[in-house]
């Protein structure tokens, strides 16, 4: 695969879109329900939220099952409307996640994308240095050459 030659800075500012901020362009394209979604993907997903349902499935669990049973508001040992209860928010919860991994994935994409432009026009930058410093390279070579030449005469 031939490389195109790019010889000078202004031809890569030219070749090359600017460089932008992934995460600026990514909040402005979210819609509100979407940023809704994103908040409760990063919030459901963390051990604050696991800890959150943990002690209230203790505590649900242990007050209907060790509590006096006329103050016990789902007995055991069927814990209805706590499997009710567990199952609408796990039915609710569900899509809202996807969703929200959805506009991640979107994110990541972009910012991949980016990256690999970036990569790109450095990678040019970089082969222009790099003939730049061969040719003063050659030129030094020739000076020397030179003022070799010159002092054997």
């Amino acid at each position: 695969m031939k490389h195109q030659s790019i010889q000078t800075v202004e031809d890569i500012k030219k070749h090359y879109q600017p460089i932008y901020n992934v995460n600026d362009r990514h909040k402005e394209k979210l819609s509100t329900l979407d940023g809704i979604a994103l908040w409760i993907t990063v919030h459901v997903g963390s051990m604050g939220f696991f800890i959150i349902i943990f002690l209230w499935t203790i505590i649900w669990l242990t007050w209907n099952t060790l509590a006096p049973t006329s103050l016990r508001f789902d007995p055991f040992p069927g814990f209805v409307l706590w499997l009710f209860i567990s199952n609408m928010i796990q039915i609710f919860l569900m899509p809202l996640i996807m969703i929200g991994q959805n506009l991640q994935a979107k994110h990541s994409e972009m910012r991949a994308e980016q990256d690999f432009l970036i990569n790109k026009k450095a990678e040019n930058e970089i082969e222009m240095i790099l003939k730049h410093l061969e040719n003063q390279n050659e030129l030094i070579l020739k000076i020397i050459h030179k003022l070799g030449d010159a002092e054997t005469k």
